[in-house]
C-alpha cells in the first residue's frame, strides 16, 4: 500500500479527491509522527516544587500536596528550606513500590 501512495503527493491532494485508503494512509503517518514527537509526562531528570510533584503524577497541587505530607515519596525530595526538588523516576518508583498512588500509564 505504501509503494503507491507517496506521502507529498497526497499532501497536495483535495480531501474530497482521496479515496478512503489514500485518506487512511494520511491519518497513521499523521498519528506516527505525532506520537514520535510527544515526550513523556514524567521524563526522566528533576522537577521543582509542588508544581513539579502534581506533574510529575499528573495531578492537582492540593493532591500533589497531599502526596507529599504522606511520606511515600520522601526519599525522592530533597528540601532545603523552601526549595523543593523531586526526582521524578524515583517519585514514580516508591509510588508504585508502596500501592498507595494510583498513576496512569
Amino acid at each position: 500500500m505504501e509503494e503507491k501512495l507517496n506521502l507529498n503527493q497526497l499532501l497536495q491532494k483535495p480531501i474530497a479527491m482521496m479515496t478512503g485508503e489514500e485518506l487512511c494512509f494520511l491519518i497513521t503517518k499523521s498519528v506516527e509522527s505525532t506520537e514520535a514527537a510527544i515526550p513523556q509526562v514524567a521524563s526522566k531528570g528533576n522537577y521543582y516544587g509542588i508544581e513539579g510533584i502534581a506533574r510529575v503524577f499528573g495531578c492537582s497541587v492540593p493532591t500533589a500536596n497531599r502526596i507529599k505530607k504522606s511520606g511515600i515519596i520522601d526519599k525522592a525530595i530533597t528540601q532545603i528550606g523552601r526549595k523543593i526538588v523531586v526526582d521524578a523516576d524515583l517519585a514514580l518508583a516508591l509510588a508504585k513500590e508502596s500501592g498507595g498512588i494510583h498513576i496512569k500509564e
